[in-house]
């Protein structure tokens, strides 16, 4: 029998995914200036009001209301008749010293000893479902507010939209798991109050989702097995409990790491306990997790199943991991049981912090790109990153300080071990 699931996303004005972006935004130009910087960093925002509180150590010095004001104005909270903008929003600084205790348990006599940073367990999934190997309801969920977000930054149609939004993407599957059709898509906007009659105004809504929105979304699908899941039949729920003007922080107080399933698999696999923005790799809730995605959606793509799941769990203070545990979902097309996967897995990848950091080049500043629109599922790709600062390294005034960084985003999502996986199992076309 037939079943349907779900998965949602918000876009980049999302009150929490605005926390996210700020929290990672100052993890990145920290990172940019000392790339041994620790931090945990956690923001808070609301009406009017942005508070950035947590644990850093570092050699470097910025200027936290500043990063904050850049990344909401990046964003798109530029008017005042949003309640929270960029130029009059008040930011408090709460940051301070990283506990000398846990810093104990991560700096070892060499590198490759560095030790994980808290305990945890921490997962990696992937499915064949989609190209980028991501759970098809989540993969357009994101294309969805993406894509709304990119017609309000053009401001040609639709010029009412606001910054704050979600999608939800109910796709029906096959008893055997796979997609067979979109049964459902919820798409929630934030809007100016462009009309006088709500219910005009609504309509309006739904019929430029329907006709402008969704085409453009389907446009850049190139898949055909996902295009084939639009058909005449969704059903399309569109600001469903009516007009959203009040939106962003002033709606809702957002805070940093409360979309940790956007973030990861759209509640498909599992996801551990720990979210991603704000933290520095020597945290395992996010160095680990982007390793067994690698290390899931290697798998996959090497043919090994056609869904993996993969834990990693950590003690504080180790460097190994405590276990690795691999699932095939019944799945696998390889003649051995998930217990000797996983013991493949150990011999093909190393996992400590420092291997784990290294392999991924995770002590760049490539983070601010990962807190909106999700962490996995993404195209590595080369950037040059721009930084300024009037602080130099030791914290001393001492004038402007440009830097360029070359840096390559979302390295965990490369295809680079397949074919020593394929080795490995013996897989062959």
């Amino acid at each position: 029998m037939s079943y349907l699931f779900t998965s949602e996303s918000v876009s980049e004005g999302h009150p929490d995914k605005v926390a996210d972006q700020i929290s990672d935004a100052v993890l990145d130009k920290l990172l940019a200036y000392d790339p041994q910087s620790h931090v945990a960093c956690e923001t808070l925002v609301t009406t009017g009001q942005v508070i950035v509180a947590g644990e850093v150590t570092s050699d470097a010095y910025i200027d936290i209301p500043l990063v904050a004001r850049e990344t909401i104005r990046r964003i798109g909270y530029t008017k005042s008749e949003y309640c929270f903008d960029a130029d009059s929003c008040g930011v408090l600084n709460a940051v301070h010293e990283q506990s000398p205790d846990i810093n104990r348990g991560v700096n070892r006599e060499t590198k490759e000893a560095q030790g994980a940073g808290d305990q945890g367990m921490m997962f990696g999934y992937a499915t064949n479902e989609t190209d980028n190997y991501i759970p098809v309801t989540l993969d357009l969920s994101h294309l969805i507010v993406k894509t709304l977000a990119d017609i309000r930054r053009e401001g040609k149609v639709m010029t009412y939209l606001r910054p704050d939004a979600k999608s939800q993407v109910t796709v029906e599957y096959s008893e055997e798991g796979i997609p067979l059709r979109i049964a459902t898509i919820v798409v929630s906007t934030q809007h100016d109050q462009f009309m006088d009659d709500d219910e005009a105004m609504l309509a309006q809504i739904k019929a430029d989702v329907i006709n402008i929105l969704i085409p453009r979304v389907k446009a850049q699908i190139s898949s055909e097995k996902v295009l084939k899941l639009f058909d005449s039949k969704i059903n399309y729920h569109i600001n469903p409990t009516g007009k959203f003007v009040i939106g962003g922080p002033n709606g809702d107080t957002g805070l940093t790491g409360r979309k940790i399933i956007v973030d990861t698999y759209g509640g498909r696999g599992a996801h551990g306990g720990g979210a991603f923005s704000g933290k520095d790799p020597s945290k395992v809730d996010r160095s680990a997790a982007y390793a067994a995605r690698h290390i899931a959606k290697n798998m996959v793509a090497a043919g090994v199943s056609d869904e993996i799941l993969v834990q990693l769990s950590y003690a504080i203070g180790k460097a190994e991991p405590v276990s690795v545990f691999v699932d095939t979902c019944g799945k696998s097309h390889v003649d051995m049981s998930d217990g000797e996967i996983a013991e493949k897995v150990k011999k093909l990848f190393r996992l400590t912090p420092n291997s784990i950091i290294n392999n991924l080049q995770l002590r760049k500043p490539i983070y601010e790109e990962t807190a909106s629109y999700g962490h996995m599922g993404r195209e590595p790709k080369k950037v040059v990153k721009h930084f300024s600062s009037r602080y130099n390294n030791g914290g001393a005034a001492n004038g402007p300080k440009e830097l360029d960084i070359e840096v390559e985003l979302f390295t965990w999502e490369k295809l680079d071990r397949v074919e020593d996986i394929r080795k490995e199992f013996e897989i062959r076309d």
